[in-house]
């Protein structure tokens, strides 16, 4: 029987999100306690990289600590950020988020969609004469560079941050209890497996919120029980709760 779970990421600041309604109907109990955290490269790790931020006319961001450590450390290399900047964002909630840092004008704020670069790259193209940056962490593919690479666009990829394990307390580990455990990013899977390398799943659930969360976990040779989203099942809320009703 299910009835204490852990969640790899941060509790929902929201009293209306549907884990607490779980919690309520299922009578179980979530421990929200993300397994790795992200730190941004100093100024110094920065421009190692010898690349000047103020010789592109658009910056992509594809994650709000993207938007958090560009304007973090163009204020501590003191860089005046010029007005004309564009920004090309690819979702609306991280355009948005943008407002933090600097005025919000649409005519210098783009954003897809799906939170996709694909569906943003329509618009970028045209805009074919800037030059842009895309601030990355520090695990990343080459996918937006070679995506960029064929539409022939003018573009700098640079690390700004990385993701680093949250490392367990020995009271954590020797006081480990869960019944379940909740992952939602490949990086999570990695932290855990290094907190706790000598993990035996035996009743133990595990739930992967995305494919490749979900590939990590088997790759680890671990047992995946939950896996969304699937056509049942577009978030992890709704897999957790069929399969709480299941009672498994």
């Amino acid at each position: 029987m299910v009835k204490k779970i852990l969640i790899s990421q941060p509790k929902p600041s929201s009293e209306k999100s549907p884990y607490f309604d779980i919690e309520k109907e299922y009578d179980v109990e979530f421990v929200f306690r993300p397994f790795f955290k992200v730190e941004g490269l100093t100024a110094k790790e920065f421009r190692m990289q010898k690349i000047s931020v103020l010789d592109h006319t658009a910056v992509v961001f594809t994650s709000r600590h993207a938007i958090d450590n560009y304007f973090r450390l163009a204020k501590e290399m003191r860089l005046n950020i010029p007005e004309t900047m564009k920004y090309f964002c690819v979702t609306e909630t991280i355009a948005l988020y943008i407002q933090k840092y600097v005025q919000y004008r649409k005519r210098k704020i783009f954003f897809g969609s799906t939170g996709k670069i694909d569906d943003l790259v329509p618009t970028m193209v045209k805009h074919k004469s800037e030059k842009y940056l895309v601030p990355l962490s520090s695990v990343h593919n080459d996918s937006i560079k070679e995506l960029l690479d064929s539409k022939k666009l003018q573009h700098t990829e640079c690390v700004m941050y990385r993701t680093v394990s949250n490392d367990f307390t020995k009271e954590e580990i020797d006081g480990f209890d869960y019944d379940m455990l909740i992952f939602s990013s490949p990086t999570g899977v990695n932290a855990f497996k290094d907190n706790f390398q000598d993990f035996k799943q035996g009743d133990i659930k595990i739930g992967a919120f995305g494919p490749a969360t979900a590939k990590e976990v088997v790759n680890l040779g671990y047992r995946l029980d939950i896996e969304a989203p699937s056509k049942e099942y577009p978030s992890m809320t709704s897999a957790l709760k069929a399969f709480l009703k299941d009672g498994k």
